[in-house]
């Protein structure tokens, strides 16, 4: 089978290299897909409409944290059964990823509908955006059960091998999207509402081409309502395993926010410095976090298989690989720092400030991806528990209280500097639960 071959057969590098690279390609399309609502309307030089989808969106960045938490709870648990040699437990675990997706969807969407009037003016909708926001917010809630069911199934289709079709079924959905947003927002005059209509129409393109998929070619995977049903408590080991990515996700939105309001006190240069110095680094993150969550798969099959001298091979290489890639995207930001901070900011003195802020985001960026590498192999192994601390130490245990203890002892500098020390210190604790995880996994292995 397809997945035997990818995790059993084929050399190391050739695995990871066939899970990594489209991995990353997914992740960078998901940062344009983000941001396609946003450059159409703001075309239409309506900045009420433009400031409506931004206020919008924190609402669907937690919903979209629901479907990473299930995606990759199912994804690793579904690879590990498959390296057992449990099928039925792999069947399983789909069917109550796809429909557990498609319960909180309907959930979330009900929610939004119900409440809205209460939640826009809670997110900073003022009275001229209401009707913007509440028209964005009504079609996207509906749509909310296809974005879930779209994400989710792009994760776990990847638990088989799965992963050209896992990337074609995220171009499919941003291709879509695009076409229909310029059509929708300027040519038919929609406006957000068109934008909103355009998300939903290539989320349920998403969709329905992961569920033809697993129809039509897959090898194990199925959505059989009844094995939901019956198994309906296993959902609860599904998001056990998959609530880290969902907390990491919104414990980095709490971090931003702390920081923006000790950089506030220096002014609203100070925030937008930091915010330029963010996206120079971005790219390095972003990288190595692609690289690490496609090879999880790789990591639970062989977890699941027992196969440790494969899967010691597979954490040593993908070590270095993101090493490498860290140290020269890492160099190459550093030294082009300057003209990247000048797309986004154009006053002199801001950028100036905004680059000598960089250094500090830039400076973990070789040893980094050892973060989001320990991290998903903890995942893999099934340890939630260990996982659940890994992803909430980085941007919450960590940098949240370094934010105002470098603060108070650097000032400016020491909001960037606390960013430096959170990653060195995150890496080094990650390091050393993954080594008691292999040693506990090389123990159960011998017995």
């Amino acid at each position: 089978m397809q997945y035997e071959t990818l995790f059993e057969k084929q050399t190391v590098w050739k695995s990871i290299l066939s899970l990594a690279v489209p991995s990353v390609v997914i992740i960078m399309v998901m940062i344009l897909y983000n941001m396609t609502d946003m450059f159409f309307v703001g075309q239409l030089g309506d900045y009420n409409q433009v400031a409506a989808v931004s206020v919008v969106g924190p609402v669907f960045s937690i919903s979209a944290a629901v479907a990473t938490m299930l995606g990759s709870g199912g994804c690793a648990l579904i690879a590990k059964a498959l390296g057992s040699g449990d099928k039925e437990g792999a069947r399983t675990y789909a069917s109550l990823c796809f429909w557990g997706a498609v319960g909180f969807g309907v959930l979330i969407a009900v929610v939004l509908l119900s409440a809205q009037n209460a939640i826009l003016p809670m997110l900073g909708a003022e009275e001229k955006l209401l009707p913007y926001a509440r028209a964005y917010m009504t079609i996207c809630a509906l749509g909310v059960p296809f974005m879930l069911a779209s994400t989710t199934l792009a994760t776990v289709i990847r638990a088989e091998g799965a992963v050209k079709e896992g990337m074609v079924g995220n171009l499919a959905a941003t291709a879509v999207n695009m076409i229909l947003d310029p059509l929708f927002i300027m040519v038919l005059g929609m406006g957000v509402a068109g934008a909103a209509l355009a998300t939903v129409i290539g989320n349920l393109v998403g969709t329905l081409y992961y569920l033809r998929y697993i129809a039509k070619k897959a090898a194990v995977l199925n959505t059989d309502i009844r094995l939901a049903k019956e198994n309906a408590g296993v959902l609860c080991t599904v998001i056990g395993l998959g609530m880290p990515n969902a907390l990491s996700n919104i414990l980095s939105g709490f971090a931003s926010t702390f920081s923006n309001r000790l950089l506030g006190s220096y002014g609203t240069d100070a925030i937008a410095a930091m915010a330029a110095a963010g996206k120079t680094a971005m790219i390095i993150g972003m990288l190595q976090m692609g690289i690490c969550m496609g090879v999880q798969p790789l990591l639970a099959y062989n977890c699941g298989a027992k196969n440790m001298p494969r899967l010691r091979e597979t954490i040593s290489k993908v070590s270095i690989l993101t090493a490498f890639i860290g140290a020269v995207t890492g160099i190459f930001c550093f030294v082009l720092r300057g003209p990247v901070i000048g797309i986004f900011i154009k006053d002199d003195s801001v950028a100036e400030m905004g680059a000598a802020m960089a250094p500090y985001l830039i400076a973990a960026s070789p040893v980094i991806g050892v973060y989001y590498l320990s991290t998903d192999f903890i995942q893999s192994s099934g340890n939630a528990v260990s996982a659940t601390i890994m992803s909430v130490l980085r941007q919450g245990m960590l940098l949240i209280p370094l934010l105002y203890l470098l603060h108070a002892a650097m000032g400016l500098q020491g909001i960037a500097a606390a960013h430096t020390l959170a990653d060195i210190l995150s890496v080094a604790i990650g390091v050393i639960l993954m080594l008691r995880q292999y040693r506990l996994l090389m123990a159960e292995a011998e017995k």
